[in-house]
C-alpha cells in the first residue's frame, strides 16, 4: 500500500476492555488502542470515550499514543458517556492538543438520535457545534471538528449540523444492511455534498452482537479503497481497537492485507 492511502487509515480506539460485556465477543480483549495500532500497521486512530472512561484528564492516555502520526479524540463520548450530555471533553482535548502535536482533531459520537420530548434529534445545537469548531480551529495548531453519522440516521435533519463539522464518518450499524452501503451513500452525498467523508468499517458485528462475516467486511473493505483512490471519500475508519487481541477472521484479513498491500 502507498504511503499516501495507508495515511488515511484510522483505528477506532476505546479504553482497553471497553467492549469485553454486552456485545457477544468470544473472550475478554486487554489490547491497547497503540497496542491495536501497532499490530495492525494503522499510522492514525480515534480515541473516544465509552461509558464515561477514561475520565479527564486524558494526558496518561495521549502520551502511549505519541508514536503515532494523527489522533483525534472524543469531545462527546458514546451514548452511554452521559456526562457528556451535559458537558462536553472539549476543554480537555484543547489542553491534549497543547502538549501532544499529534492531536488533530475532536469528534462527537453518538451524536445524532431519534426525536425526543422536545423534538431535538441532537444532544448539542447546531449554534453548539458552531462553536466548538470556532475553537478547535483556534487551537495551538488548527484541530478538525469531526461527528458520526449512521445510515438509519439519514432520515433526520442532520444537513445543518453536518455543515458546521469538517470531517463526517458513515456507520453501517448491521452487518445485513452493508449490502446496500452504495445506495445509502450515495443518499448521504445528497444530504451533504460538501462534508469530508471517512467510510467506518465495522470488525465485528455489534448490531447484531455476532461476528461480521468476513464476505462483507471484503467487500465494504474494497469499496472503501475504490472509493479512497477515486477521492470520493478520504479516509478509513475500523472499529474497534479492542478486539483486535481476539484472533476475529475480520481483523487477521486486514492485518494481512495492510501487510501484504502493494
Amino acid at each position: 500500500m502507498t504511503p499516501d492511502l495507508l495515511d488515511r487509515l484510522w483505528l477506532w480506539g476505546h479504553e482497553a476492555g471497553s467492549l469485553n460485556q454486552d456485545w457477544g465477543l468470544p473472550r475478554p480483549s486487554r489490547i491497547t488502542v497503540a497496542e491495536a495500532a501497532l499490530t495492525l500497521g494503522i499510522p492514525n486512530a480515534l480515541m473516544v470515550v465509552y461509558g464515561g472512561k477514561p475520565e479527564p484528564p486524558f494526558d496518561r492516555h495521549a502520551r502511549a499514543m505519541l508514536p503515532l502520526r494523527r489522533v483525534v479524540w472524543s469531545i462527546v463520548g458514546d451514548s452511554s458517556s452521559t456526562r457528556n450530555d451535559q458537558a462536553t471533553d472539549l476543554d480537555e482535548v484543547l489542553a491534549l492538543a497543547g502538549a501532544h502535536p499529534n492531536i488533530a482533531g475532536g469528534i462527537l459520537d453518538d451524536f445524532f438520535h431519534e426525536p425526543d420530548t422536545q423534538g431535538a434529534t441532537a444532544r448539542y445545537s447546531v449554534a453548539d457545534l458552531a462553536g466548538f469548531r470556532r475553537r478547535l480551529h483556534a487551537a495551538a495548531h488548527p484541530l478538525e471538528l469531526w461527528v458520526v453519522l449512521y445510515t438509519h440516521q439519514l432520515h433526520l435533519p442532520v444537513a445543518e449540523a453536518l455543515a458546521q463539522c469538517d470531517v463526517t464518518t458513515f456507520w453501517t450499524w448491521k452487518a445485513r444492511d452493508l449490502p446496500q452501503l452504495e445506495a445509502n451513500f450515495t443518499r448521504f452525498e445528497a444530504v451533504a455534498p460538501d462534508v469530508r467523508k471517512v467510510l467506518g468499517c465495522y470488525l465485528w458485528d455489534y448490531g447484531e452482537k455476532q461476528p461480521m462475516p468476513l464476505e462483507l467486511f471484503q467487500q465494504q473493505y474494497q469499496l472503501g479503497m475504490e472509493w479512497l483512490r477515486s477521492g470520493r471519500i478520504e479516509g478509513i475508519v475500523f472499529l474497534a481497537s479492542c478486539v483486535c487481541d481476539l484472533g476475529l477472521d475480520t481483523v487477521e484479513w486486514l492485518r494481512a492485507q495492510l501487510a501484504s498491500a502493494p
